[in-house]
């Protein structure tokens, strides 16, 4: 049953399938509790308020036996820091330059659910990340991969650069066997990190990470992490593409190719976004779901750490632009681009 499983799962795109009972997940209450006292989820608090169902998927559903834990691989073709290294231009995580994983993963797992109703009438319950499951410790224990230095999960058979997702079901399966870490003493991970986040034990404390406040935080970034953020506007690869283990990621699904827009955006363009063209330019992926207000906050700061002072008359009308928030970070980024009148309002 398990290989047809499988190999079903592979017809469908996927690029791994592992079995992982649910129960006994209660062995990372420990961490997770750990990781929410000392308030390491910021502004998270969904991570709080599903603490109990990460750990135990049963409460999620308790007719679930086995979890069928899936990575779909989504490994940008190019070099995904060659933004980074051109001010001008904006910087979009690799997973967030395509389609949205959510609603490609979906309907992926829900073909799957209906070939196992269908085949052996299982109960199925299918989970994509906004679902409160532990999806890299669980895929640890489906035997997928480890959980690297830096939290993400690494695989000697796919490298990264990948989704993962489950499908609980109520078939009482043999699990696979448990990967073990395999990151020995290298430390790439923990260095590539702008802004120190991670601690070289395979922690990582999200107030201090660049992905977390360019996506979750709706705050407004802390003065000391601006500067460090370059010209990321969305999302972070550093830790991820130092990775040794990514030279053996395989090629991602054409669902998951970058748009042409979203590969090398220039700044100036980004900055004179309204709601109506945010929303067509990036219509159908991860990126709309920060809104323009946000969005338009990041690209403001990569333009203060641009240097680029001919951008400076888009940051001043920006200082008058129905946003607070805009506002507030247009006169930061006038400051940290200098000239006459740099911070006032």
């Amino acid at each position: 049953m398990k290989a047809g499983i499988r190999a079903q799962a592979l017809r469908l795109g996927f690029c791994d399938v592992g079995f992982a009972p649910v129960a006994g997940l209660a062995v990372w209450s420990e961490g997770l509790t750990g990781f929410l006292a000392e308030g390491r989820h910021g502004e998270m608090d969904w991570l709080a308020d599903t603490a109990e169902r990460r750990v135990r998927p049963q409460a999620l559903w308790p007719q679930a036996r086995t979890a069928i834990v899936l990575a779909t691989s989504h490994a940008p073709p190019d070099d995904p820091q060659a933004a980074t290294r051109l001010p001008d231009r904006g910087a979009i995580c690799a997973y967030a330059r395509g389609r949205d994983y959510h609603d490609v993963i979906k309907k992926r797992l829900k073909a799957l659910g209906r070939w196992l109703a269908e085949g052996y009438g299982a109960e199925v319950r299918a989970c994509v990340d906004t679902a409160p499951v532990m999806e890299k410790p669980l895929a640890q224990q489906a035997g997928l991969g480890w959980q690297g230095r830096h939290t993400l999960l690494v695989s000697r058979r796919f490298g990264g650069w990948v989704f993962l997702s489950e499908l609980l079901t109520d078939l009482d399966l043999p699990p696979d066997p448990p990967e073990s870490d395999h990151c020995g003493t290298c430390r790439a991970c923990v260095e590539a990190c702008p802004t120190g986040a991670l601690d070289g034990t395979g922690r990582i404390d999200p107030r201090l990470c660049l992905s977390y406040h360019t996506i979750e935080a709706k705050a407004p970034m802390p003065e000391s992490l601006r500067s460090r953020m370059g010209n990321r506007i969305y999302g972070c690869d550093a830790c991820q593409a130092a990775c040794p283990w990514v030279r053996r990621s395989i090629p991602a699904s054409p669902d998951f190719l970058p748009r042409i827009e979203a590969m090398l955006p220039r700044l100036g363009d980004l900055a004179q976004l309204d709601e109506a063209d945010f929303r067509a330019l990036f219509a159908g992926t991860p990126v709309k779901r920060v809104g323009r207000d946000r969005f338009v906050v990041t690209v403001l700061i990569a333009i203060g750490n641009s240097g680029r002072r001919e951008l400076r008359p888009l940051v001043e009308r920006l200082r008058l632009d129905p946003a607070a928030e805009v506002r507030a970070m247009a006169v930061w980024a006038a400051s940290a681009l200098g000239g006459e009148g740099a911070g006032e309002l």
